[in-house]
């Protein structure tokens, strides 16, 4: 049960797009003259980390990387061997898109080891392109697949917070505040976790495409600087995002506070009016002798068209003074 936990699949590939599914006892048999090798690991599995650590033959710094819990997105070029480090956008079901998911690659010239914990659906891609012989053909080209994988779907996300940023900037003139503003915290908690990892992925990425090396051909590190280049794009977006939603969230803020005001002059303008009245009826209302009109059958309408004709005056000088 173990070994199948570990092992999520594997092919020696045909160099033309296509491969052969094997398992355990053919990697262990396997020799660089049957073709290129990809396997892709559960790191988390414990044959997984016998396997690394004891027939793998990677050095030790590799295999540390390669089963590492948490990782960076980065780029080294180890010996005669490449390792990269890359993150894409969680879309598994029930799972948030900035809790991204991690791929850790080392590349050789006749072998790819890969690793993860999650499912990454841009892996996943590039064992249906094998299947259908639409895949990679060398290891460089391997390389390039998943970066442009992992780019694609994150293009996809990215424009959907900028299309949430476009809707907030229209709701802020008629949603209630109550329900905005969890929206915008949550835009900009997607743009801030997901930018975490871009920003490092673009150097990793600008880094591979920037050095030659053997292991990576001139025409892939073209594709590599056009994914460097699109990882840069997106950080802007999410950038520019971000700050939208912060000017939105201003604006909310600022509209909140005119409601607030506007709601505190009216209050104050009321306890203006009644403030008098009050004092009036409170004085009448006394128990002692002399009160006037207390014998009179006049004295409460009398009362009340003083209060009324006090009213019409304090409405009179607020108007004047263009306190209303």
């Amino acid at each position: 049960m173990a070994n199948t936990e570990s092992l999520i699949t594997a092919y020696i590939l045909d160099g033309k797009g296509g491969g052969r599914k094997i398992g355990w006892k053919e990697i262990k048999n396997w020799a660089p003259s049957q073709g290129l090798l990809w396997v892709h690991l559960n790191f988390t599995a414990t044959h997984t980390k016998q396997w690394l650590k004891r027939e793998s033959g990677l050095d030790e710094v590799v295999v540390q990387a390669l089963l590492a819990d948490e990782s960076r997105p980065r780029a080294a070029f180890h010996a005669d061997g490449l390792l990269v480090c890359m993150r894409g956008v969680n879309l598994n079901p029930g799972n948030d898109p900035e809790d991204m998911v991690s791929v850790r690659t080392w590349i050789e010239k006749n072998r790819i080891i890969t690793t993860r914990r999650r499912v990454l659906l841009s892996v996943n891609d590039i064992r249906e392109a094998i299947e259908t012989s639409r895949g990679p053909r060398t290891s460089s080209e391997f390389i390039v697949m998943l970066s442009e994988r992992l780019t694609n779907r994150m293009g996809d996300v990215i424009n959907e917070v900028d299309g949430q940023v476009d809707e907030l900037e229209q709701e802020v003139l008629t949603v209630k505040s109550h329900l905005l503003r969890p929206k915008i915290a949550d835009i900009r908690r997607q743009a801030i976790l997901i930018r975490r990892y871009l920003s490092p992925q673009r150097e990793a990425l600008y880094r591979l495409s920037m050095e030659k090396n053997k292991l990576i051909s001139n025409s892939d590190l073209l594709y590599l600087r056009e994914s460097t280049d699109r990882i840069i794009r997106y950080i802007e977006d999410l950038d520019s995002a971000r700050e939208r939603a912060t000017i939105t969230q201003e604006e909310l803020t600022s509209r909140l506070s005119e409601q607030l005001d506007q709601r505190m002059y009216i209050l104050s303008i009321v306890a203006a009016i009644f403030l008098p009245l009050t004092f009036v009826t409170g004085l009448l209302g006394i128990n002692v002798g002399g009160i006037p009109g207390e014998k009179s059958d006049l004295g409460f309408t009398s009362v009340c068209i003083v209060l009324v004709v006090l009213t019409a005056g304090l409405l009179w000088f607020f108007k004047r003074k263009k306190w209303m």
